[in-house]
């Protein structure tokens, strides 16, 4: 009990300290959270506390184990993770992604597998080691990848979308490797029906996940919340996160791909909201304690006795399936952009390598010392994902403007005097509304696009395109525009969109959304003429309905609104708070 308690201490200081520190110095909260796996684990504390030798229980609490409790909770974060995402999913945009699903993500794993397979035959290795090799460096890690994705919005992007159909065709993998693994490990038990009753054991799964979802999900979560209670409604959810993915864990699947079916049936229903709040917690801290044990099993002094053979097998596992990956990706209709981005992200080997090759060593067909150098290769791939994933996202940027449905500088070469809009959400659809009844031309530029594409199916005249890149705003011929107004919904999206135009030209009228009314004084110092803040608005839109409702005079509600209006924005432009 001592010794689990410390380690609890020993994470949730390290997490409370450092993480802070290392998102300020720029590092995104993925790479914060393996850093500290590295030094809170047994590679670097772990020989400290041996140097020291404080004695019971420091000598067995202080560095965390990641093979110990830890490791379970761990897990559980990454089924929180594909629950939530499960939530954010329809079953209409999954059924859309099929031809991903099926087609890019199985030919990702079955040439890869082959691929790298035949690789480790040259290296020596035993045909049946390097198939196992094959299969293990094939799949990529979901965990990082969404995280990723996740922090900096692209998860409805072409090439967030590609990834998530590559990573959810590799979950349904892990069914068939793994059993690959136990045949050739006992080749006595290969023959008969192995194959055909994990299969089918597998599909019962996933059939017992979905009815029993379909059918009592809904009428579970009305009877929780008609007690009242939010400690109840919490306590539902995580038994249904659970529950599925141990009935998916019992038949041989992987614990995430049962939590993801969970989430994608109660997506359709009106809980969906309330439970997304409610597990984020639990979500956010254990997908932190994985990242923490994927950093503990980087082995500083393992891989100091022989850094470049380590650091030939990171580079060449990196080299492979960015070759493989990105004429893939150009073959399923991604430009050459969306293409590398996704193959820099994907690129990298997954949390299932990890039980792929235990299960491998524990059955003999890899040698102890070879187990232990890929499990290394593994947890440094993953430890270096954020990083590659940046130089990906330059490299792209230097590919040129995103695909899509981008503006034709000669379209508005003669087009003086209108709206550029950056940001075609809610609010720029209803701004662009509001021009369109007063006959004032827009051009609106977003980056997710499916709505593009929908948008322009009806006639609106919005294109795919980076509104902070220049050559994409003068495109739309920003520097002629009567104003500039940016919409999106992303903070950091638009402080970058009016630094930039801001650049370019700075006599530009640019019109901002704001978060609230500190971001709003930091867009007027930058140049914006006028800055929102969300939070401002929704206050007076409230207060109105509350007069309204009751039952002051319309009139005299309007004029009271539209002076406290004015009164906010003085406020905001003078740089004043508001007294708590």
């Amino acid at each position: 009990m001592t010794e689990a308690v410390l380690q609890a201490v020993v994470f949730l200081l390290a997490t409370s300290v450092f993480v802070p520190a290392f998102r300020k110095a720029g590092l995104s909260a993925v790479m914060a959270f393996l850093i500290i796996g590295v030094l809170i684990g047994p590679g670097v504390l772990g020989r400290l506390d041996e140097a020291l030798a404080l004695g019971p229980p420091w000598d067995e609490g202080l560095a965390l184990d990641p093979k110990g409790p830890a490791h379970w909770l761990a897990e559980l974060g990454v089924v929180f993770l594909l629950f939530a995402i499960g939530l954010e999913v329809s079953s209409e945009r999954l059924w859309a992604l099929r031809r991903m699903v099926l087609g890019l993500g199985g030919l990702q794993v079955l040439i890869s597998a082959v691929v790298i397979g035949l690789i480790a035959l040259t290296f020596g290795n035993a045909p049946a080691a390097a198939a196992v090799i094959g299969m293990a460096f094939a799949l990529s890690s979901t965990a990082v990848v969404l995280q990723l994705l996740g922090e900096r919005r692209q998860l409805a992007g072409p090439a967030g979308r590609a990834s998530f159909s590559v990573l959810l065709l590799q979950d349904l993998a892990v069914v068939p490797i793994l059993f690959i693994v136990t045949a050739l490990a006992s080749p006595s038990n290969a023959g008969g029906f192995g194959l055909l009753t994990a299969v089918a054991a597998g599909g019962a799964a996933i059939a017992i996940i979905l009815v029993a979802g379909r059918f009592l999900m809904r009428p579970l979560f009305r009877w929780a919340a008609s007690i009242g209670s939010r400690e109840v409604f919490v306590a539902t959810a995580l038994l249904v996160v659970t529950a599925s993915a141990l009935i998916a864990y019992l038949a041989g699947l992987s614990m995430a791909l049962g939590a993801f079916l969970a989430g994608l049936l109660l997506a359709e229903t009106e809980f969906r909201h309330e439970i997304e709040s409610d597990i984020e917690p639990f979500k956010g801290l254990l997908l932190g304690l994985f990242f923490v044990t994927v950093g503990m099993q980087i082995d500083l002094g393992l891989a100091w006795s022989d850094p470049l053979r380590l650091a030939a097998g990171v580079v060449g596992l990196f080299t492979v399936k960015i070759a493989i990956l990105v004429p893939l990706a150009r073959a399923f209709g991604l430009s050459w952009r969306q293409a590398v981005e996704t193959a820099f992200l994907l690129a990298q080997a997954g949390e299932f390598a990890f039980v792929i090759i235990a299960a491998a060593s524990g059955g003999g067909l890899i040698a102890a010392d070879v187990a232990d150098y890929m499990l290394l290769v593994v947890a440094a791939s993953i430890f270096l994902t954020p990083m590659v994933a940046s130089a990906g996202a330059r490299l792209a940027q230097r590919l040129g403007a995103p695909a899509g449905p981008e503006a034709d500088p000669a379209e508005y070469a003669e087009l003086r005097g209108h709206v550029v809009i950056a940001g075609y959400g809610r609010v720029g659809q209803a701004i662009g509304d509001v021009l369109q009844d007063q006959g004032v031309p827009h051009v609106a530029l977003d980056l997710d696009a499916e709505r593009v594409a929908a948008l322009r199916g009806k006639g609106w005249p919005v294109h795919f395109g980076d509104a902070s890149r220049k050559e994409v705003l003068a495109a739309v011929g920003a520097e002629r525009a009567a104003a500039i107004v940016v919409t999106m919904n992303s903070p950091d999206g638009v402080e970058r969109v009016v630094e930039a135009v801001r650049a370019a030209w700075p006599g530009a009228p640019v019109f901002a959304r704001a978060r609230d009314s500190e971001q709003a004084r930091g867009l007027h110092a930058s140049g914006a003429r006028f800055a929102s803040p969300e939070t401002t608005e929704a206050m007076l839109q409230l207060g109105e309905a509350l007069l309204l409702g009751l039952g002051f005079a319309d009139e005299g509600v309007k004029r009271v609104i539209g002076e406290r209006r004015e009164a906010e924005r003085a406020r905001t432009l003078a740089g004043g708070d508001r007294e708590s």
